[in-house]
């Protein structure tokens, strides 16, 4: 029997994007019912898909691995005990369906003895017809050799591995993955959630489960209510998924919406990149997370001998990195911050002041048109946040970057754009050289111009050092990129 899927369940089990999906059904190849998708339709329209190669194994899989600032997930199953408690949620619903089943056949078999009862020695031709419609349907129900619905057998196999998440009001969906926490899930799938500690004890990530199963796997101080349990509230920070589940849950869904945070973090390390570009990596405390937008910028502060340094620097990595926090640090002239870092005085272990997050470059609010990022030099740092952003939300399935560099070995991830390239069928990447920052921005527009012939269906994304940004935006406007499709940051 066919089964209905939401879109983004369908796109998990394929391992196709949403949007892909979306335009299959806009184009008429793909039926939908009030937002669902017929299991028989995904098998009809995509006949070899097997378990063993869906995206949600391999596809996925090799982006989060090769194009990701560190691996997201450990592992693909669950811990056993959770493992267990979702297969026998599975065992529940299947024995409902077997009792349902049970029961219509016993209905059934009374109404062929009641038809036969009726019928006595000289039944009527009505009810021989009625016997034998009813005969004819039982044998075949029985008798069908009905190729296997593969979608279907799939979902429920991936529903103990992957419980579904759908989150109110915002209608946002998302995947468990192994042992996650929903809050991990969340982070993770590109989310937005109100939370702090992350670890059971400010209560920030508390939400209402409107159905489905949770199971508690981490322990928190956090106290909640006999009310709040009776409304079904739990941390979210705390408790995995045993079965599908629809959670009302606060999002951020602008930057308005992100407060202003001071948190003591950690340098975990400090890498060159290439001569000139380091990259910081901090670590905020298990009790006190930063909570971010993809693109923002935050403000780094280390103490000195006998003043405090202070740079703004814009994230490097994406909110769903839990506490890893990344940036890409160029050794320019007066940055103090920056000097003291490539003198070796920031070392692993010390403490760095963070405040923020500021700024709107971020991607737009639920857009779903194609994606163009126009870079120079270390602007790929918040690029680079955008763009796993966008991975892992499912923003779009095309993205074109290009990034211009004003020295020659500038281009110092160039093997992370090329696994992104790799990895995804509509992501393109084109690296240039310029001079400078005017000149890299003439040639970095030239270059998408030449490559997207409808770039104002585009939504761009151009960062850089202001003298790249300014030409840059001036000639996007002059190819019919409108403001409201058009974002910029100096970096």
């Amino acid at each position: 029997m066919a089964q209905l899927l939401t879109v983004s369940r369908a796109a998990h089990l394929i391992g196709v994007t949403r949007a892909s999906l979306q335009k299959k059904i806009g184009e008429g190849e793909l039926p939908s019912f009030d937002g669902m998708i017929s299991s028989e339709d995904l098998t009809r329209l995509f006949p070899d898909v097997r378990l063993e190669d869906t995206g949600a194994f391999e596809r996925i899989t090799k982006i989060k691995e090769e194009s990701f600032g560190r691996r997201v997930r450990e592992r693909v199953l669950p811990n056993q005990a959770i493992l267990a408690q979702r297969l026998a949620a599975q065992s529940e619903e299947l024995e409902d369906v077997r009792r349902h089943l049970a029961h219509y056949h016993d209905l059934i078999e009374a109404l062929r003895e009641r038809i036969d009862f009726m019928a006595g020695d000289a039944p009527s031709e009505q009810l021989l017809t009625l016997a034998n419609f009813l005969d004819s349907g039982l044998a075949g129900v029985l008798g069908s050799d009905e190729p296997i619905d593969t979608v279907a057998v799939m979902d429920d196999m991936l529903r103990v591995v992957s419980p579904h998440v759908t989150v109110k009001p915002s209608g946002r969906e998302f995947f468990i993955e192994g042992s996650e926490t929903v809050l991990q899930a969340a982070l993770r799938s590109g989310l937005a959630p109100s939370y702090g500690c992350g670890n059971g004890n400010c209560g920030l990530c508390k939400a209402r489960v409107v159905s489905g199963k949770l199971r508690q796997t981490h322990p928190g101080d956090y106290p909640l209510s006999a009310n709040e349990r009776a409304q079904g509230y739990a941390l979210l920070c705390s408790h995995t998924a045993v079965s599908d589940i629809v959670v009302e849950m606060l999002e951020a869904n602008s930057p308005d919406d992100i407060p202003e945070q001071h948190v003591v973090v950690k340098v975990k390390s400090a890498t060159p990149l290439d001569a000139g570009v380091m990259l910081l990596h901090l670590q905020t405390p298990r009790t006190n997370r930063l909570r971010f937008l993809a693109g923002q910028s935050v403000t780094l502060g280390v103490s000195g001998s006998s003043a405090d340094f202070r740079a703004e620097y814009p994230l490097a990595s994406c909110p769903c990195d839990d506490r890893n926090l990344l940036f890409h640090i160029r050794n320019a002239d007066g940055d103090d911050f920056a000097s003291r870092l490539f003198a070796g005085a920031v070392k692993s272990g010390d403490a760095v002041s963070v405040w923020g997050p500021w700024g709107d470059f971020v991607l737009r609010k639920d857009s779903t048109r194609p994606l163009v990022f126009v870079i120079c030099d270390t602007g790929f740092a918040p690029m680079k946040s955008l763009i796993e952003h966008a991975l892992a939300i499912d923003a779009t399935d095309t993205m074109v970057m290009v990034w211009a560099a004003t020295r020659a070995d500038g281009h110092y991830l160039a093997n992370q754009c090329r696994a992104w390239a790799e990895a995804l069928d509509d992501f393109r990447y084109f690296p240039l050289v310029a001079a400078d920052g005017p000149a890299a921005g003439t040639a970095a527009v030239a270059s998408v111009i030449a490559n997207i012939p409808n770039l104002a269906d585009f939504d761009v994304y151009v960062a850089g050092a202001a003298a790249f940004t300014e030409t840059a935006v001036k000639a996007l406007r002059a190819a019919g990129v409108v403001d409201p499709y058009l974002s910029s940051i100096a970096c």
